[in-house]
């Protein structure tokens, strides 16, 4: 078990973005379906906002309370962890998704926080009372270690 670097952690968001962004594109299909294959405006639907808001919740939370970690956090060594080393519950998941997006707000300020916190954390982790921690596979730990 190790800190995670801000690198790692953008190496994963990178990942989850390319499939949360497949995900949208097959729940924007049947909108598409019922405007006749017209395009989807976002301004005048409300109901196809809010598809896409929670196909993207339900993705990070989703992944975070069943698995602790995402496809993109598996990829990078990534799991995310309550204080006491269990998996987030839906509550501490929710907090951490939208404190997350208030991180991203000013210009990622939430995320770089990481680089001058004394414990390594960004502000996502510390309003959801949760962290990450990376994990190297085995024969990456004795290679680094060696």
């Amino acid at each position: 078990m190790q800190n995670t670097g801000l690198l790692r952690r953008f190496g994963a968001i990178i990942y989850d973005a390319l499939l949360v962004g497949a995900l949208l594109f097959l729940a924007t299909i049947p909108f598409i379906a019922v405007r006749g294959g017209e395009p989807v405006e976002t301004g005048d639907n409300t109901l196809y906002r809010l598809v896409l808001a929670g196909v993207v919740y339900l993705f990070f939370v989703g992944f975070w309370t069943r698995a602790g970690r995402t496809l993109g956090m598996q990829s990078w060594g990534l799991q995310l962890q309550t204080a006491d080393n269990a998996k987030p519950g839906v509550a501490a998941a929710s907090i951490r998704f939208f404190a997350a997006l208030l991180s991203w707000a000013p210009a990622g300020l939430g995320f770089l926080w990481q680089l001058w916190d004394r414990d390594k954390l960004t502000w996502h982790d510390r309003l959801s009372g949760t962290r990450l921690v990376y994990y190297p596979k085995p024969g990456k730990a004795k290679k680094q270690a060696g």
